[in-house]
Order: C-alpha cells, then sequence, then structure tokens
C-alpha cells in the first residue's frame, strides 16, 4: 500500500525506539514502594498494557502530585542503567532511510535529553529536533512547538506506543502511527484508531517516506 510521504517524523522513544519496558518491569516496584503506590504482580502486567497511562494511574493508586516526583526518579534510574537499554532491531536502519530519504527527524519524549542521546547514539545526529522532559500528559505541548520550529507547511506523523501518544498527536493536530512492540497491547491502540499501524520498525520507511519512482 502506498502512503503519501510526510515532511515531518516526530517520534517517542521509550517503547517506540529503545525497548524499555523491560527495564521498566524491572524498577517499577522498587518505584512503588518509594512512592507508596501499589506494586503490580507479572500476572497482571499484560492487562495494565492494555489501560491508558490515566487509568493506570488510577489503578495503581498514584497521586497525580507525586507525578513530576517519580518521572525524575525514573530519569535517574534509567541513566544509572542507560547501558542495558537498547533501540529495537532495524531502528536505526529505519532512521537512516528517512534521514537519507529528506525527511525531518525530530524526538519528544518524556525521557531526558541525555537519556535519549546515550542509546540513539551515532543515530542521534540524525535528528534536528528535541523536546525531551515532557510531562506525563504534556507532550501535545511539545509536539506543537517542534512543528513550530521545524517550520513544517506538509504532513506531520507522530510515532509512538502509548494511547496518550495519540491523544497528544491528535491534540497537536497531525497524524499518529502507533507502533505494535511498545509498552500498550496492539488491540487497544487499534480501537483508538491511528493512522497508521507499525508491526515492525521497516514498515516505518516503507510507509512514510517518498516513493521511489
Amino acid at each position: 500500500m502506498r502512503y503519501e510521504p510526510y515532511q515531518l517524523a516526530i517520534f517517542d522513544f521509550d517503547g517506540t525506539l529503545a525497548d524499555t519496558f523491560p527495564w521498566f518491569c524491572s524498577v517499577i516496584n522498587d518505584v512503588a514502594r518509594r512512592y507508596r503506590f501499589r506494586q503490580i504482580a507479572p500476572d497482571e502486567t499484560d492487562v495494565l498494557r492494555g489501560l491508558s497511562a490515566r487509568a493506570l494511574i488510577r489503578e495503581l493508586g498514584v497521586s497525580t502530585w507525586k507525578l513530576p516526583f517519580i518521572t525524575r526518579h525514573m530519569h535517574d534510574l534509567a541513566a544509572r542503567d542507560i547501558d542495558a537499554i537498547m533501540l529495537f532491531p532495524g531502528t536505526s536502519e529505519m532512521l537512516r532511510a528517512l534521514d537519507e530519504a529528506g525527511i525531518t527527524l525530530a524526538i519528544v519524549s518524556s525521557n531526558s535529553e541525555a537519556n535519549v542521546r546515550h542509546v540513539l547514539g551515532p543515530c542521534a545526529a540524525r535528528f534536528c529536533h528535541y523536546a525531551c522532559g515532557a510531562s506525563m500528559f504534556g507532550k501535545a505541548k511539545r509536539l506543537k512547538a517542534v512543528m513550530r520550529e521545524a517550520g513544517s507547511t506538509g504532513r506531520v506523523i507522530y510515532i509512538g506506543d502509548e494511547l496518550r501518544d495519540h491523544d497528544a498527536a491528535k491534540a497537536a493536530i497531525c497524524d499518529f502511527g502507533a507502533v505494535s512492540w511498545g509498552y500498550t497491547r496492539r488491540d487497544a491502540l487499534a480501537a483508538a484508531q491511528p493512522d497508521l499501524i507499525f508491526e515492525h520498525p521497516s514498515q516505518i520507511e516503507e510507509a512514510i517516506r517518498p516513493q521511489r519512482a
């Protein structure tokens, strides 16, 4: 299937470019004990992966006022364990292909820019814009800022793995591409009716780059 190409492709990081879910599972219960919210049992992980971020916060009993502190602590833990976090297979090749096709690349993430750049490694230079450290529900504002900075006049897509990424894209009035390999289950993402669903990083390249003659 052929799609009209995009001028600007904005990526989420955790669960989209970087395989951080196993790491997240390894630290979340320690974080729960520290900030006094409910721990996650191994047998409920799949059910929780079908929830939106707001529903997950309610389910775990996380006080919203604690979210900035939890986020900063998670950034520190990620920095501590950064060498154990890798890009998904095929991600480097996909980013190279998009860059070489002339598509402007950007990052909008809740993670810190230092963590993102470290894991991206040489791929970091392919991104023209970074808007990192977004609050859990503050990505729409960051997306709008990146689109302004990029001077985008063509089609824009935000590619992510969570329902809050979908909501942010719609609030920012750009397309949303859902990846099936991240934090949120594919069926939950599909129910939100994203513009595109990707099963492998190579499909991102095939769908959004300018079609070869």
